[in-house]
């Protein structure tokens, strides 16, 4: 009886810790915009949780025009800088690329592969290969056929995914999504608590990895981080105006805790380790994204002190590797979130920029060549205006190596005319 005791305590201690972890998974994805839902929720699930409203004590608002958003890479551009950043010139790469040029929006793959193989004869282990390697770039999920196969991905490059997630999601999907809670505790000896607790966590995985490239267009946001520059060195410090302010009624939860009543005393005690959950995980979902802004704006600091804002090459993994954290983290902490300068309020993802695609320079990161091609256009003879392929001749000289093709993708990214169209 005790070791059954035992067990049963362990189990309810795994998932109860299962649930946090999806909690504080789901509060560090989430925009200010969706947390402040999410508290005022709370709060309306929770007598002692009291929220202030801090935008109106803080009128400062600030415009999206100000944004980078629209000088961030597409889904395909992103793509295909990891590609080029990381990947050799072989014929798996351009299979990869291929691939990455049949993704719709939501970052699927709409391809049947295996007609591929079978009518246009591809090799069977290069195109595996090739889907392996699509489906190891961020984010986490690209590339994937279906829905299942999607969560899969993300299951699998998640360290932090609850234990057989992965294998119920491939083997089990149906048995998960009709909630066959007995069957699923039978097949893998968990409890019906543990295969809840597995969809609850399926449930925070993007079903569209790919919809975070769409850039919406909202009318304000309240940035999480300021900068500030002082002698030419640029720090950051958390805003408190971007979330309401959250406090616990300790006079009513007194007041509740001297009952008798065993069912209050529980009651009491529950609402009160829900606030001290919630209080602990906004917490510490500020320190991440303090620590990642940090470690943005030191690898980044030139943006912040140069009139002509450069971005140094900048992968989620330099600062995964650097703070000891896992991609997946970084991903959720840079998502959503905006840092606001002086010059303007930028979101944190969009400091994340690789190198410029055949450039003898890799720590030329392409939004540098962007910037070359703009002044070169507009310090040419308007009477004679550069075509593409002169451009493509100036930056060689420059030994900034770079296909006619690419220059007119930058240039129509820019928003410059062809030379046809801008000759007077």
């Amino acid at each position: 009886m005790e070791i059954s005791q035992n067990l049963k305590q362990k189990q309810l201690q795994k998932l109860a810790m299962t649930q946090q972890m999806q909690q504080s998974i789901k509060i560090l994805k989430s925009t200010n915009e969706e947390l402040t839902k999410l508290i005022k929720q709370r709060e309306l699930e929770n007598p002692f949780i009291e929220v202030h409203d801090s935008h109106s004590q803080n009128s400062e608002t600030v415009d999206f025009t100000n944004l980078i958003s629209n000088r961030q890479p597409s889904l395909d551009d992103y793509l295909l800088d990891q590609v080029h950043l990381t990947m050799r010139n072989t014929p798996i790469r351009t299979l990869v690329i291929y691939f990455i040029e049949n993704l719709d929006d939501n970052g699927y793959l709409k391809l049947d592969v295996d007609q591929m193989i079978h009518e246009q004869k591809f090799d069977p282990m290069l195109v595996a290969d090739a889907l392996t390697l699509l489906h190891q770039l961020d984010p986490p999920g690209i590339g994937a056929r279906n829905l299942q196969e999607c969560l899969l991905l993300q299951a699998e490059l998640d360290p932090d995914a609850p234990q057989f997630a992965a294998s119920i999601l491939q083997n089990d999907f149906e048995q998960l999504v009709n909630k066959n809670w007995n069957q699923i505790a039978i097949k893998y000896s968990i409890t019906e608590d543990d295969a809840v607790a597995i969809l609850q966590y399926v449930q925070t995985l993007s079903p569209a990895p790919g919809l975070g490239y769409q850039h919406p267009d909202p009318e304000y946001i309240y940035p999480d981080l300021k900068v500030t520059v002082n002698n030419g060195i640029p720090t950051v410090t958390l805003t408190k105006h971007a979330l309401p302010q959250l406090t616990f009624n300790q006079e009513y939860f007194e007041e509740m805790n001297q009952s008798d009543d065993p069912a209050v005393q529980s009651f009491v005690t529950q609402k009160k380790r829900e606030y001290d959950q919630l209080d602990s995980q906004i917490n510490q979902r500020e320190k991440t994204i303090l620590l990642v802004g940090q470690a943005i704006i030191a690898r980044q600091q030139e943006f912040f002190t140069d009139p002509t804002h450069p971005l140094k090459p900048l992968l989620l993994r330099d600062i995964a590797h650097q703070l000891q954290l896992h991609e997946s983290t970084i991903s959720r902490a840079v998502n959503g979130k905006y840092l606001k300068a002086d010059f303007g309020t930028y979101e944190l993802k969009s400091f994340f920029t690789t190198a410029a695609r055949y450039a003898a320079d890799q720590k030329l990161s392409t939004d540098s060549v962007q910037r070359m091609i703009q002044k070169l256009v507009a310090n040419e003879d308007p009477h004679h205006p550069l075509s593409d392929q002169k451009i493509v001749d100036l930056l060689t000289d420059k030994e900034i190596k770079i296909s006619r093709r690419t220059v007119a993708k930058y240039r129509s990214q820019l928003g410059i005319p062809s030379s046809s169209k801008r000759k007077r």
